[in-house]
């Protein structure tokens, strides 16, 4: 992914030098750094063997919380915040218990939460925005060693999560059920917990996400989580993470959110149409399940097997 990243960047910089320019990086970077995060909870729900469709949901929820509840005023910022982050857990829990509990299916189960959060955003906000506080602004859009402060956020949660899943026991307990959650009940582990907790935790790096994203933007919409679903799964799939559970690779994913981000920054530079560049992101997610889960060895033989059976052909001919 790493390789696909500078190989970009060349290409940025020799036919639209526009798209790597120092304004246009400042302008892209947190917003990379945002989707960096949802792709960490993204990766984390996907491990489990699940996909969580509530981010849209979740994220707006969070945008919503943080820019209405202070009413402009700093001092007030952090009761938002804490708001934010419990409706988080609370929203993760219960993903959680209807999914690795009940058994209601992923797709169904989250989908139906973003609805649930989109009624509660409607109720807070009416639907029209409002702007968020100064310090937030300051917090999510400063510069620091003339890179945005959404970008240490990113990268100080990527090390926590890769630390999590790789160097701890509990983290290897995760990966091991999320392979294969029979053999991870055979062996005595809690297989509906971990899952459960995936859930948890995705919920609480969208709600981070979403406080930076309004903090970014100064004065977001109340559905600016919307655009973020397709690109959280992209990125996920870029960064190698099977899509049928198993290992997770957060800093992969990481990388593969500033891959996508920087891909749809060109784009735009270009000044193609929304729909082109929609096409763009669902191009990059056929490429990223087609290098990840197709069976490229048997393909390649099954390959050469018609060939020769072609060549037998044409010297019986």
């Amino acid at each position: 992914m790493v390789g696909a990243l500078i190989a970009l960047g060349v290409i940025c910089a020799i036919f639209v030098p526009d798209s790597v320019s120092k304004g246009a990086l400042l302008g892209m970077l947190p917003f990379a750094a945002v989707l960096a995060i949802i792709s960490l909870g993204q990766t984390l729900v996907v491990q489990q063997g699940g996909i969580d469709l509530s981010v849209a949901g979740s994220v707006s929820l969070a945008v919503v919380y943080v820019t209405r509840l202070p009413q402009q005023q700093n001092s007030q910022l952090w009761k938002a915040v804490l708001v934010a982050l419990a409706s988080a857990i609370v929203v993760g829990v219960i993903n959680g218990i209807l999914i690795s509990r009940i058994g209601i299916n992923a797709i169904v189960a989250t989908l139906g939460m973003s609805s649930l959060e989109y009624a509660v955003i409607m109720a807070i906000s009416q639907g029209s925005p409002r702007r968020t506080t100064n310090l937030l602004n300051h917090i999510a859009a400063n510069l620091f060693l003339g890179i945005p402060d959404s970008v240490y956020f990113a990268v100080i949660a990527t090390v926590l999560v890769t630390l999590f899943l790789k160097r701890s026991i509990a983290g290897r307990r995760f990966e091991a059920i999320g392979a294969s959650p029979r053999a991870g009940f055979a062996a005595g582990l809690k297989v509906q917990k971990h899952q459960m907790v995936a859930y948890v935790w995705a919920q609480l790096l969208y709600c981070l996400a979403g406080i930076l994203l309004a903090g970014i933007l100064t004065q977001p919409t109340a559905y600016q989580g919307d655009s973020l679903v397709f690109p959280s799964v992209t990125v996920v799939v870029l960064g190698g993470t099977s899509l049928l559970g198993g290992r997770g690779f957060p800093a992969a994913s990481a990388v593969a959110a500033l891959f996508l981000q920087q891909l749809n920054q060109m784009v735009l530079t270009l000044n193609v149409p929304f729909g082109i560049r929609t096409l763009v992101t669902a191009i990059a997610l056929l490429i990223g399940i087609a290098l990840y889960t197709i069976r490229w060895e048997l393909v390649k033989a099954r390959l050469k097997e018609f060939t020769s059976k072609r060549k037998v052909g044409a010297v019986s001919a």
